[in-house]
């Protein structure tokens, strides 16, 4: 997610300007997006039965990450930075998950992912001039479960295909945007609302890209999840 000059400019001026105490800026992002019935359920232990499941399995609302109150560009950019790069980090774990059940084609899709989301943290540390990445992502705290652009490992499924694998990602970079949206529109600091707005427009181009692959990707059959050789318990 790269960012542009006009935000590195306010940071170099040093706008931090104190935003109300009393003023709310956690994030209400919007994960109500509607997406394909053939969602993904959780990845199967490979050393366990696979229960029958449900064909058309129901998404579990996830709280959005919220931001604590940022009264500075610099902090915004911190959290900015701290979104990819958990994001980042989650793809690689999904990736290893989907390697354990020879799941390679989906493993390898979210290993792209996962590079996608590494570069754009890179990104952000280039253009904030930092060497390395500040002491501060030490501090970051989401006023809910993870972060907005982090994805929710009980989407997995070990039979998962890349359509699958796909609209997780367009999930999450749904929430990342609506994550900036309403920043931009509560904060009171001015470097911030205009990190958030730039933020907001990159984060929905990464939402038409992820759409457009779908739109390249084949759905699943209908009998996605049937397993002709089930993971058994051994002795």
């Amino acid at each position: 997610m790269s960012t542009k000059k006009s935000v590195k400019k306010l940071v170099k001026k040093g706008v931090k300007k104190s935003v109300k105490k009393s003023a709310k800026t956690a994030v209400k992002a919007s994960a109500t997006k509607s997406r394909a019935a053939v969602a993904p359920k959780k990845v199967k232990p490979a050393k366990r039965a696979a229960s029958k499941a449900a064909k058309s399995p129901k998404r579990v609302a996830r709280t959005a990450g919220k931001a604590a109150p940022l009264t500075s560009t610099a902090e915004f950019m911190t959290y900015a930075y701290a979104m990819e790069l958990e994001a980042a980090e989650r793809y690689a774990e999904f990736a290893d998950a989907m390697e354990a059940h020879n799941n390679r084609e989906v493993a390898e899709l979210f290993r792209k992912l996962s590079r996608i989301e590494q570069r754009h943290a890179d990104q952000i540390m280039e253009q904030m001039g930092w060497k390395q990445a500040p002491p501060s992502v030490a501090d970051v705290r989401w006023q809910g479960l993870e972060g907005p652009e982090t994805g929710d490992p009980t989407e997995l499924h070990y039979l998962m295909q890349p359509y699958h694998a796909l609209q997780i990602a367009l999930h999450n970079e749904t929430r990342a945007r609506d994550f900036f949206s309403h920043l931009a529109r509560v904060t009171k600091e001015p470097g911030v609302r205009t990190g958030a707005r730039e933020m907001e427009e990159e984060e929905n181009e990464h939402v038409q890209l992820v759409e457009e692959w779908l739109a390249r990707t084949p759905k699943p059959d209908a009998n996605w999840e049937a397993d002709q050789d089930p993971p058994v318990l051994s002795d």
